[in-house]
C-alpha cells in the first residue's frame, strides 16, 4: 500500500511547484490595459481579434470581441487563453509539445494554435494569468497577444 501513495505525493507536489499559488491573479485594471493593448494593436494594423485575459485558473477575468469576427471566434479566444493558464507556456509551443510528447495531444486544454500566451508580473517572475486571441492568422493573433501584455507593463515569459 505505501507505493501507491509515493506516486500520488509526488504528482501533488509536481503540481503545487508549478502553480502560481502565492501570486497574486492579474487584476481588473491589469487585464482592461491588456484588451487596450490588444485593440490598438489590432486597429493600427486593420486587424479586429477577440481577446481573453484569464487568471492563473482559467477564470475570466475580461474579454473584448473587436467588431467583425464571426461565429466562434471568441469560444477560441477563450481556449486559447484557458490553454495557457493551465499548461504555463505558449499555445504556439504546444505543436512542438503534441510531437515530442506522446499523448499530450489528448491532454485536456491543449491548443496547438498560437495566440494563448501566459502572462507573468512586470519583473517576470510571477505567473498570474494568461491571454487568449483569435479572429486573424495565427502569427497574428500571437503578435497581438504579446503587445497587449506589454502594453500593460507584464510580461510574456519568465524572467531568466
Amino acid at each position: 500500500m505505501r507505493r501507491n501513495v509515493l506516486p500520488i505525493t509526488v504528482a501533488l507536489l509536481s503540481f503545487s511547484l508549478s502553480s502560481p499559488a502565492n501570486a497574486a491573479p492579474v487584476t481588473a485594471a491589469q487585464a482592461q490595459a491588456i484588451l487596450a493593448g490588444c485593440a490598438a494593436h489590432s486597429s493600427g494594423r486593420n486587424q479586429s481579434h477577440a481577446i481573453v485575459v484569464v487568471d492563473p485558473g482559467g477564470h475570466l477575468v475580461a474579454a473584448l470581441r473587436m467588431d467583425g469576427n464571426g461565429f466562434g471566434i471568441m469560444e477560441f479566444a477563450r481556449a486559447k487563453a484557458e490553454a495557457a493558464a493551465a499548461w504555463g507556456f505558449a499555445t504556439g509551443q504546444m505543436e512542438e509539445a503534441v510531437r515530442g510528447t506522446p499523448g499530450f495531444a489528448n491532454a485536456p486544454r491543449v491548443v496547438t494554435v498560437a495566440g494563448g500566451m501566459p502572462v507573468f508580473s512586470a519583473d517576470g517572475t510571477e505567473r498570474i494569468g494568461a491571454v487568449g486571441v483569435s479572429g486573424e492568422a495565427p502569427a497574428d493573433d500571437a503578435a497581438c497577444a504579446e503587445a497587449g501584455i506589454r502594453a500593460a507593463g507584464l510580461r510574456a515569459t519568465r524572467a531568466r
